[in-house]
Formats: structure tokens, C-alpha cells, sequence
């Protein structure tokens, strides 16, 4: 009887596993394909990770409202201004997924996010909060609310990085 049930619990574990890993690599990789691809220009990979209107949420830094727009957007307006920077590293961890139901989950993440304009850096970190939907075969982000725990550096880099983006324009 132990040994039967033993293994009939092995089961379930192995196959509650198998059930969550798809969720959790589709998400993760959503999450990671924003930080990624927006440290190196790759505007197609950031853009395929959201939905085709999101919500983002920096009040915790720079005040005022959250904005809801649409993806393409928001990728525009990083991709006139991130490389403005000499450098970016936006290493999002720590991935847990928060909720999950066959079409939406939310999820939760670990950032610290370094940015280099000649040997200055401003270097911010806190956490994301991101909610998904289930499109076709793939997870997007319909909103992320970032929450900023700490910042080290020179926050008036982005001013800078932003001149030197438009002046390359």
C-alpha cells in the first residue's frame, strides 16, 4: 500500500510540474524579452512581448499617473531614447508567478537596472509587478507596475541620454 502510494504521488508531482513549467517558461520569458531586448535595440523582441495595448506604472519614480497606450507606442518612445545611453543592463530575476489561470496570470520579478552615459551610471532597483494574458500561443504583458526600491548614481542621466538620443535623430 505505501509503495502504491508512493508512486501514484510521484505521479501527480511529475505531472503538476509538467502543468506549471509552460505557464512559467512563457512568462519568464515575456518578463525577459522586455529587459533583454530593449538593452540590445532588439525592438521586435520587446514589442512581441506585450499585448497590443498595455499599462505601465512608474509613479514610484517619477510620480504622476499610470499611462495605458498602445504597445507599438511605448516601444517607439524607448527606442528614441534608450540609445541615448551608452550602456544599459536590466537584469530582471527572480520570476514567481502569482496567479495563474488558462488565460491570464500575474507575476512578480526582481530588477536592478544599470545605465551607463560615459563613466556615470545611474543604477536603480526594485521590483516589477506584471499582469499577462494568454494570446494564441504565447503570454503578453498587458501591464507592469514598477516599484523602486533603491537608486545609486546620477538620476539626471536620463535628461542627458535623452538629448543625445533626439541629437542622433
Amino acid at each position: 500500500m505505501h509503495r502504491k502510494l508512493t508512486s501514484t504521488l510521484a505521479a501527480v508531482s511529475v505531472i503538476g510540474t509538467a502543468a506549471f513549467a509552460e505557464p512559467q517558461a512563457g512568462i519568464s520569458t515575456a518578463i525577459t524579452d522586455i529587459a533583454a531586448g530593449a538593452d540590445r535595440y532588439d525592438w521586435a523582441r520587446v514589442r512581441d512581448a506585450f499585448a497590443d495595448t498595455v499599462t505601465t506604472d512608474y509613479t514610484s519614480l517619477w510620480g504622476g499617473d499610470p499611462v495605458t497606450q498602445p504597445a507599438d507606442e511605448l516601444v517607439a518612445g524607448w527606442s528614441a531614447f534608450l540609445p541615448g545611453f551608452d550602456a544599459t543592463h536590466h537584469m530582471v530575476t527572480n520570476h514567481t508567478i502569482t496567479s495563474l489561470s488558462d488565460t491570464s496570470a500575474t507575476a512578480q520579478a526582481d530588477f536592478t537596472a544599470t545605465h551607463r552615459l560615459g563613466k556615470d551610471l545611474w543604477v536603480l532597483g526594485g521590483r516589477y509587478d506584471y499582469i499577462l494574458e494568454k494570446s494564441d500561443d504565447r503570454w503578453v504583458v498587458t501591464s507592469m507596475t514598477m516599484t523602486a526600491l533603491w537608486e545609486t548614481g546620477d538620476r539626471g542621466l536620463v535628461t542627458l541620454a535623452g538629448q543625445r538620443a533626439a541629437e542622433a535623430n
